[in-house]
């Protein structure tokens, strides 16, 4: 089953935990914001399975929850989200 993320910008910190644990995945705006790299924070590219472990690690390192994962899809709407 794929899995897909996103970043909740409103909450993230721009402590770069995420980036750290998984840059492959994540990226950091012109604010030090993080986001998706693949289709830049709109959630709709499923995760390379290969990069899996990368991104648990960066949803554990994350302290402020920004990180959101769904089985499905997000189009850009965080409320899909866990």
């Amino acid at each position: 089953m794929p899995i897909f993320t996103i970043v909740d910008q409103d909450t993230c910190i721009a402590c770069g935990a995420c980036g750290a644990s998984a840059p492959d995945i994540f990226d950091y705006d012109d604010e030090g914001l993080a986001f998706y790299i693949a289709d830049h924070n709109q959630g709709n590219t499923p995760i390379d399975p290969s990069l899996l472990n990368d991104l648990e690690d960066a949803v554990e390192g994350c302290p402020t929850g920004s990180i959101k994962l769904a089985e499905e899809a997000f189009n850009g709407e965080l409320d899909k989200g866990q």
